[in-house]
């Protein structure tokens, strides 16, 4: 059973961020990391169950990304609220920005939703979220080489009636390939892992935030979908991102990475 909780409430906050040491030349991301929903939405018409389940966010991706980025010394990036109320990964005004309904689930809050209120969830907690992303890679590509970006999401192990998802996690990745490549190896190499490529998701088909700050500027990049049976509790989160850090730390090492190519 799942047990791991979000470390605080957000809701006030349209993002949180992890300080990394000033020579760092990586940001991490976490687009799903809080399942908080703000007072004046009331619960969105849903019970507790569903606020806290898959539903509403990634569970333990927030954890993951803390630990990771504690790991690599690197600053992150996590979201406030959960993507039933704006969803981070998503372009304003696409159908699944504001879901009606999410997972098979209504979401009876978000089925009436109007322009204004749209317009107001995203001026609230969208935009700052891209903002610090953008500030914080702005602010690492200026002291340094071009940074690299890195995005943690975590996905449920099974999905409605579909037959169980067989991976242990998925490196998505959209066209720039040097830094899902090595990676991709490297998970494979160690013998115990069931390794997706662009599975169960693909990074070429929803990958707003990478395409928009990482990709589109070329910087290298790369997505981390972990199961979330796997990073229930605070010790499955330590040890994903163990496991993440050394995939990546190699990768990491090599000065050839830190450069702007668009693919």
């Amino acid at each position: 059973m799942l047990t791991f909780l979000p470390r605080s409430s957000l809701a006030d906050a349209p993002f949180e961020v992890v300080e990394g040491r000033p020579d760092s030349r990586v940001l991490v991301v976490c687009d799903h990391a809080s399942p908080a929903i703000p007072a004046e939405l009331g619960d969105l018409g849903l019970g507790p169950a569903e606020r806290s389940s898959h539903v509403a966010w990634d569970i333990g991706a927030a954890e993951v990304a803390r630990e990771l980025a504690g790991l690599l010394g690197c600053p992150a990036v996590l979201t406030g609220v959960s993507r039933l109320v704006i969803d981070c990964n998503r372009q304003p005004g696409d159908p699944s920005s504001i879901p009606a309904r999410s997972c098979g689930v209504a979401v009876p809050g978000n089925a009436a939703v109007g322009e204004a209120e749209a317009h107001g969830r995203a001026g609230r907690w969208f935009w700052p979220y891209h903002t610090e992303i953008g500030n914080r890679i702005a602010h690492l590509w200026r002291h340094g080489p071009a940074p690299a970006v890195v995005a943690i999401h975590s996905f449920t192990p099974r999905m409605g009636e579909a037959p169980p998802r067989p991976w242990h996690v998925g490196v998505l990745w959209n066209r720039d390939p040097r830094m899902a490549a090595p990676v991709l190896a490297a998970l494979a190499a160690r013998g115990d892992l069931v390794v997706g490529d662009n599975q169960p998701y693909s990074g070429r088909e929803i990958n707003y935030t990478l395409d928009t700050h990482a990709g589109a500027a070329g910087l290298p990049n790369v997505s981390f979908e972990i199961r979330q049976d796997l990073v229930g509790d605070e010790a499955g989160c330590r040890r994903w991102a163990a496991i993440l850090a050394e995939a990546l730390t190699p990768v990491l090492a090599e000065p050839t990475l830190y450069r702007a190519e668009i693919y």
